[in-house]
């Protein structure tokens, strides 16, 4: 029985899974006297070398447990650490004198740690969060029998079967086909996938109706107001803001002061007096 005097910690499924796995494998079972007299120990007297004896002699059993779990996509050997968490949760609570085995005492300890960390990491969403839907995630996978989507009649009967509403197996069944996106694209992709990443689906604040109206009510806004106060000025300071402002090709002040027989720089004394009554009167408008 050397091999079961090994530290639980020297057992770790995560560097070499395979060596692990023919190391616990290779720890001998103890009989049932063997593991009544160490529950005692345990129960009684707190001896933690009995604890000890009674996990290492238990590890085969969440290995085959865990191999269970191998369809969602997560390391066996995560499945396996988090089922030895439960054996040691059961140990710890196990009561000889129930008069059970503690294979059976600790199945639901060891499933129950196995399914937490299934339900944590299997999406990022959390993917089942009541009762019913944590029920379900484990088995509308076992109960599906082909890949396509189920039909009324199954769906009543895997509800009816788990005693849940029908409802709630074909929303399951939806949060079991979806799968997970990146929010940016991943490293290395060329550009005729990258733009499918969602992050270049982000909502356009310029599309926003309420922003667009008052954009637009702004604009129309400005113009009347420009509109009125063009009407202020004399024909030629309008026609010369007109030429200057309005219009393509805008007019240089030399155009102008030809046009007008005038030099350039009064035309430009015009316009600044033009521009200055303009915004004077907008002012005045806007205070009123």
């Amino acid at each position: 029985m050397s091999n079961s005097l090994l530290p639980v910690g020297q057992l770790s499924p995560g560097h070499d899974l395979n060596g692990y796995i023919r190391a616990v494998t290779g720890i001998p079972m103890l009989t049932p006297d063997e593991e009544r007299e160490l529950a005692f120990q345990l129960h009684d007297e707190g001896d933690l070398e009995a604890a000890r004896r009674l996990v290492l002699s238990h590890l085969r059993f969440v290995v085959h447990i865990a191999r269970s779990y191998s369809g969602y996509g997560l390391p066996q050997a995560d499945l396996i650490q988090e089922g030895n968490v439960g054996l040691m949760k059961a140990v710890k609570r196990f009561d000889p004198n129930q008069g059970v085995r503690l294979v059976s005492f600790a199945v639901h300890w060891i499933k129950a740690e196995i399914h937490e960390f299934v339900l944590r990491n299997w999406r990022i969403v959390k993917i089942a969060t009541t009762k019913a839907q944590r029920k379900l995630f484990f088995n509308l996978r076992s109960a599906k029998k082909r890949l396509a989507w189920l039909n009324s009649d199954e769906v009543e009967a895997i509800a009816k079967d788990l005693d849940v509403k029908p409802e709630v197996v074909r929303e399951m069944e939806g949060r079991l086909a979806s799968h997970d996106a990146g929010f940016d694209a991943a490293p290395g992709e060329d550009d005729e996938s990258n733009w499918q990443a969602p992050v270049h689906y982000l909502d356009d604040a310029s599309a926003d109706p309420a922003v667009q109206l008052e954009a637009s009510d702004w604009e129309g806004d400005s113009t009347r107001r420009l509109q009125q106060a063009m009407e202020g000025l004399d024909e030629r300071s309008r026609d010369i803001l007109r030429r200057r402002w309005l219009t393509e090709p805008k007019a240089t002040l030399h155009d102008l002061a030809d046009i007008y027989g005038v030099s350039a720089e009064r035309i430009r004394q015009l316009e600044k007096n033009a521009m200055k009554k303009i915004k004077q009167q907008i002012g005045d408008a806007l205070v009123a």
